[in-house]
């Protein structure tokens, strides 16, 4: 069954936001309190729309994934702290919910990069810079990078395209030593994640993690999901070969099927996108699953 938060009624709590794809709410009794449901559903969005058909399970396999990397990352020398409080959550959401500590969030989205593809090979084929970071000649699509690299984005409200920034512009938005703290632990984060990834047979080409500072403490927390299929590109890592585009653990199946002429549907027009084909939904949630399956070391039930 597919689920949608929007229009449920949790008893206890409040429902304040629906994004793309979570639903926030608080509680009834303390709704100025420090903490917030934080509901995953099971839609998909592509090309800025929300489509009209849902993935189903799509939202567990979300939240099951953020969980288990938040728990990965709250590990060793190079912890990072993160929003999550309990996961003891009304039975109508259970597996797709987290309690959540608030967080007074930076208007930024950090990008990691360590593979050459999508935004920033557009750029790079012009320009040879990807957020005007200068890189080695002669890179195609799905080359590795020699090093890392930071390129935040700025955030964009439902239905707008988050826009590529500069670093300086960064700092210019959140200041000089915030900018290096975001910066510089997005990209510990990413390479604790690429080297579990790697380990498990994925290579995790790029990254988008959300940062917010806990009002009580004063720390810089990791909030919103992290590396899971909707923020990340993870590809196989037996069948990586740089030149071409390579295969997706996301919603690649959707993508190319609302480009193709089966669908009908013009991009650059107005109108929203049509309903999914059932072979379709199928494949993105088989996709999901997979990379839930080979990361986590776990069967999704």
């Amino acid at each position: 069954m597919n689920f949608d938060p929007g229009h449920l009624e949790l008893p206890g709590w409040t429902h304040v936001y629906s994004g793309k794809v979570r639903d926030l709410y608080v509680p009834e009794a303390d709704a100025d309190g420090d903490t917030v449901l934080v509901v995953a559903s099971d839609r998909i969005s592509a090309y800025d729309h929300v489509l009209a058909t849902p993935i189903p399970d799509k939202g567990r396999i979300l939240t099951q994934l953020s969980l288990w990397w938040f728990e990965q990352l709250a590990m060793g020398q190079d912890a990072v702290a993160n929003h999550v409080v309990s996961t003891d959550v009304p039975e109508a959401v259970a597996g797709r919910a987290m309690v959540c500590r608030k967080l007074d969030m930076f208007p930024v989205e950090c990008i990691a990069r360590g593979y050459l593809t999508g935004s920033g090979l557009a750029e790079y084929r012009v320009s040879g810079t990807v957020c005007e970071l200068p890189l080695p000649d002669g890179l195609v699509d799905g080359s590795r990078l020699e090093t890392a690299i930071f390129t935040p984005s700025a955030k964009a409200e439902v239905g707008e395209h988050d826009e590529n920034i500069t670093y300086d512009d960064m700092t210019a938005i959140v200041g000089d030593d915030i900018a290096a703290k975001l910066r510089d632990t997005t990209l510990a984060i990413y390479r604790r994640a690429e080297e579990i990834a790697r380990g498990r047979g994925i290579i995790l080409a790029d990254t988008k993690v959300e940062f917010g500072t806990d009002p009580v403490t004063g720390a810089i927390t990791l909030g919103d999901e992290v590396l899971t299929p909707d923020s990340s590109r993870f590809w196989d890592a037996a069948t990586y070969e740089p030149g071409k585009a390579q295969p997706s653990f996301d919603k690649q199946f959707v993508r190319d099927w609302l480009t193709s002429d089966a669908s009908g549907w013009d991009r650059a027009s107005d109108t929203p996108p049509p309903a999914l084909p059932e072979d379709i939904v199928a494949k993105t949630r088989a996709r999901y699953v997979e990379a839930y399956e080979r990361l986590t070391g776990r069967q999704f039930d």
